[in-house]
């Protein structure tokens, strides 16, 4: 498919990817490839106010667009939520863009494709079909002019570059690259990080059914020892949950709430890091740090982390792993220095 032509101007982008902190952190790699076949291209985005910070990170994207659809929802008589959502939806219309992308397929996003502005000859594209156990909704439909198709098994971060490939002309044919910044080993830590190198556990996710069984983590820490191993949590229950794990690992400390921010911190800065299916896990990931994912109740097909051999899947739906199965791979990543 050839691209809408602007001349010699370069093409003007939006891309409308509003939640939760995994699908954002796995639509980053659709920026590097549009960046590699259009250099000179403007790449703007729609997102969360609570991952402003995440897609900050990308030094490719040039304005950030915050959606506070969450914190908005709970005050919607206030006068100045009404005023921030009127300054929403003008900043979001004040630029023309050649293309316009929605890679999640929901109404609400949708409904911000069809108020954003394209140019004459401008495409609004999104997905024609949602994958396996999505919240894909079809009515999204009805804001695209171009819905391009994808295996209902394509994985999470494939769907997003197929899509920008299909409406931009270009083929999809090299590992993900999220964009993220180098670690320097030389910077300034934190005062809740240590100096050496440490393992995380990011063992807390909503949903109990993908979490891993606590007396594996104490099993698997013990072993580990004397690695520090840092407890990050982001609840109440994630908090007990750290300080019960803390009191059976004398090699574990419970760190203090971390901002989004120090989270991602956290996990680039880690020598290793072993957690479940969920967000941070797989931010650690996209920085290729040393990572073993743990997969207990969700199918290791959709979010594994495959762009890097520092990155080891283990267990899928149904099938979570033994701690033996997760000491093994941790020991043969920390082998590879």
């Amino acid at each position: 498919m050839t691209p809408a032509t602007t001349g010699s101007k370069p093409l003007n982008i939006l891309l409308v990817r509003v939640s939760s902190l995994g699908d954002v952190l796995h639509n980053l790699p659709m920026v590097a490839d549009i960046a590699r076949h259009y250099p000179d291209a403007n790449i703007d985005w729609v997102v969360e106010e609570g991952y402003v910070s995440l897609v900050r990170l990308n030094a490719r994207v040039r304005n950030i667009i915050p959606f506070a659809l969450r914190r908005w929802r709970k005050s919607l008589g206030k006068p100045e939520t009404r005023a921030e959502m009127k300054a929403f939806w003008r900043t979001l219309r004040q630029q023309q863009y050649d293309y316009v992308f929605d890679t999640q397929g929901l109404l609400k996003t949708g409904v911000i494709m069809g108020a954003a502005r394209i140019v004459p000859g401008g495409r609004k594209v999104g997905l024609a079909n949602g994958s396996e156990g999505s919240g894909y909704e079809g009515i999204s439909r009805i804001f695209h002019n171009l819905s391009v198709p994808t295996d209902p098994r394509t994985h999470a971060v494939a769907r997003g570059r197929i899509v920008a490939g299909a409406a931009l002309g270009y083929a999809v044919d090299t590992p993900a690259d999220f964009g993220l910044p180098e670690v320097s080993p030389n910077e300034p830590r934190p005062d809740w990080m240590p100096d050496q190198p440490y393992a995380v556990y990011f063992h807390g996710t909503a949903r109990d059914a993908k979490k891993w069984a606590p007396e594996n983590w104490i099993a698997l820490g013990r072993e580990l020892a004397p690695m520090p191993i840092l407890l990050p949590w982001g609840s109440p229950k994630e908090l007990a949950e750290a300080q019960a794990l803390a009191a059976g690992l004398p090699n574990a400390r419970v760190l203090p709430k971390l901002s989004m921010a120090d989270a991602m911190l956290l996990a680039s800065h880690a020598g290793l890091v072993i957690g479940v299916d969920t967000g941070l896990t797989h931010i650690a990931a996209a920085f290729v740090r040393p990572t073993v994912e743990i997969y207990a109740d969700s199918p290791r097909w959709k979010t594994e982390g495959n762009w890097s051999p520092r990155i080891l899947n283990l267990g899928d739906q149904g099938t979570p792993p033994s701690v033996a199965e997760v000491l093994a791979a941790a020991r043969s990543l920390l082998a590879q220095g």
